[in-house]
């Protein structure tokens, strides 16, 4: 019994030591030293050490160090503590540090050390801590390395925006004697039209050899000469090359212009966008900005003080993501057919647009704005009553019907529905009136005799015409925001007779009357088509459906029972060539005759003339559409009085140049 006791007694003081043991073995200081490097991993996340204990230095100017070297950065970095090596009372663990810097992810791994003080972990301070090889004084920074935007390129790939010659004008301060030289500036600035006290306080500020920038010319003009420039002491004009469009304003309305990012833009772009970024404003620069814009580098650089007077502070790059550059994004647009419509409409005062397209294919060629737009895109997104170019509808639908071009109409004087008369235009022929030929009814645009078909078209059949002509429909293929028109497929009275004669709550935008003619010249409807890698956007807007984007759908979906099945009924070739005889006769024997006179092959052509406002006599738009080989063409006059007195021969003068 008592040998027993003696070994039960043994294996107790046994187990004594070696809880002992493990209690020695635990308490030297590694579950210290590992939370220690866990609270400074997390205070470098938070850029907050302050509360910590640093060995060496101050907390707090520690702290204010690391404010200072980070501060550039615009971001916080996740810092994690890796594995810690004990050797007495130090403690080596490493820092693994990740940031999101612009586009790129920086990472990196630093060298941390701990020293033991009383029952404390004290962090041996250093700039190394922060980054490898950053030294004392030295602060982080990021600089944005720009991506190369892409660009916008016309019909054949074709640069909208190349490198175009340009004369920089301004003062040359080494040519000019320093007492003269604010006279100069102040000549130079009466010459150029800018602000004279402005532009002085330029040259005054400008060193000795300073060349100071009043204006960039594309070319001479009748007020500024080289002359004129050459004549103010010191006045030079210097020529050098910029990437520009071929005019000022060239497209403007439909591409958009590209600045820096304001304040609002910024805000919307959740983080995309930040201040000093270039963006796109209005049109396809908008629309494609992601795409445009592509992603800027980045570096992060350390700037260093200069170790003596005189000597250039030197930069360490610590990181650096290379920009990807933005793609470009190819459109159908003919440079010269731009071109021309923008100088074919230069002098036009109210709203105007003038859209060609090619039938074979839909290619937008030209969308042209007027200046009286203002910067809008009248030519893509106006919405306005077309007048009698919408008979091209009616005509379709009359056929539909059993109607042929030699089939007799009654056109008479005036016409009464529901107390409301309808008259035909000023000048109308009384040789046409009477019992006519529809093709005569069509050419000297009759509109009692359409207004007459009421009561055989209903309104849903004008609807299903004018879909099956390409219009009121979605354009999925155009890449652009565009109003395509707006054909209520339910009216009754005199809303349905307005109906007829393109009023009413019917809606054409310049670019579906054009599509329209398309339809005819190509004898199956026309869908147009502008940017043509659309699908390569990878921003959203450029998924978004037709109808979010801008695009008008068919004006009836609210009313399923209204909608005719336009889908599977669409403008034949024997249907279109009707129209085109009918279109021809406009100008063989109705009041397009000027048109005969375009040269190559014959024009087909249809005016209108549209009511709007409350004034008396009432406002009218004035419309053209026509078609000349594998061209179609609407022009677009808001305020313009008649078609083919206004628009007419803005047309004839945009297809005699077109060749």
């Amino acid at each position: 019994m008592g040998k027993m006791k003696m070994q039960q007694g043994l294996v107790l003081g046994l187990v004594t030591l070696v809880m002992a043991g493990s209690l020695t073995a635990c308490d030297d200081g590694r579950a210290g030293a590992e939370g220690a490097a866990k609270q400074l991993a997390s205070s470098l996340s938070a850029l907050d050490v302050g509360s910590l204990a640093v060995a060496g230095k101050d907390a707090a100017a520690a702290n204010d160090e690391l404010k200072a070297v980070f501060g550039g950065l615009d971001a916080k970095p996740s810092v994690q503590s890796g594995g810690v090596k004990l050797d007495g009372d130090t403690a080596t663990f490493p820092l693994n540090y990740s940031w999101n810097i612009g586009s790129g992810k920086w990472e990196y791994t630093s060298d941390a050390t701990l020293k033991k003080s009383g029952d404390k972990w004290a962090v041996q301070w250093n700039p190394g801590l922060l980054a490898p090889q950053l030294s004392d004084g030295e602060t982080l920074s990021v600089k944005t390395v720009p991506a190369q935007r892409g660009q916008i390129l016309g019909a054949g790939d074709a640069p909208i925006v190349e490198d175009r010659p340009v004369f920089r004008v301004g003062i040359d301060k080494t040519k000019v004697p320093a007492d003269q030289a604010d006279a100069s500036a102040r000549a130079m600035a009466a010459l150029l039209g800018l602000e004279a006290e402005e532009y002085a306080k330029q040259v005054a500020a400008s060193g000795p050899q300073a060349f100071v920038e009043g204006l960039v010319l594309r070319a001479y003009t009748a007020d500024i000469t080289e002359a004129k420039i050459n004549a103010i002491p010191g006045g030079v004009s210097i020529l050098d090359s910029m990437a520009l469009a071929p005019t000022r304003t060239f497209a403007r309305a439909l591409l958009g212009s590209v600045g820096q990012a304001s304040a609002e833009q910024i805000e919307k772009s959740n983080g995309a966008l930040r201040a000093g970024d270039t963006t796109g404003t209005g049109g396809l620069q908008q629309k494609y900005d992601s795409l445009l814009r592509g992603k800027d580098g980045v570096e992060v650089i350390a700037s260093t003080q200069a170790k003596a007077e005189g000597e250039t502070p030197g930069t360490k790059v610590f990181f650096s993501s290379l920009p990807a550059p933005g793609t470009t994004l190819k459109t159908t647009l003919d440079l010269k057919l731009q071109q021309l419509a923008e100088e074919t409409l230069a002098g036009v005062g109210p709203a105007s647009a003038i859209v060609a397209l090619k039938p074979s294919t839909g290619a937008v060629l030209a969308a042209a704005s007027g200046p009286g737009s203002n910067g809008y895109n009248t030519a893509l997104l106006g919405q306005y009553a077309p007048g009698s170019t919408f008979k091209i509808v009616d005509s379709l639908a009359m056929f539909r019907n059993g109607a042929t071009p030699d089939s007799k109409v009654e056109c008479p004087s005036t016409l009464t529905v529901d107390g409301r008369t309808f008259k035909n235009a000023e000048g109308y022929p009384e040789s046409s009136l009477g019992s006519v030929a529809l093709r005569d009814a069509f050419a000297h645009s009759c509109n009692t005799a359409f207004i007459n078909a009421r009561e055989t078209v209903s309104q849903d059949q004008l609807e299903a015409a004018a879909q099956a002509l390409g219009v009121a429909v979605e354009a999925p293929q155009l890449g652009a925001d565009a109003f395509l028109g707006s054909v209520p497929g339910a009216a009754e009275g005199t809303e349905h007779a307005a109906s007829m004669i393109g009023q009413g709550k019917v809606l054409f935008s310049p670019l579906s009357a054009a599509v329209m003619a398309a339809s005819v010249a190509n004898g199956a409807p026309v869908s147009p088509q502008l940017v043509l890698n659309a699908d390569a956007a990878q921003n959203p807007s450029a998924a978004a459906t037709p109808t979010e984007s801008g695009t008008a759908s068919p004006s009836s979906a609210s009313d399923p029972a209204s909608v005719a099945p336009a889908s599977t009924k669409p403008i034949t070739k024997e249907e279109a060539a009707a129209l085109a005889d009918m279109m021809r006769a406009v100008v063989t024997s109705g009041h397009a005759g000027f048109l005969a006179q375009v040269p190559g092959t014959p024009v087909g052509a249809k005016t209108g003339t549209a009511e709007f406002g409350n004034e008396n006599p009432p406002k009218t738009h004035a419309w053209i559409v026509a078609t000349h080989g594998d061209l179609a063409v609407a022009v677009f006059v808001e305020d313009g009085g008649l078609g083919a007195t206004t628009s007419g021969p803005l047309l004839k003068s945009f297809l005699t140049a077109a060749g």
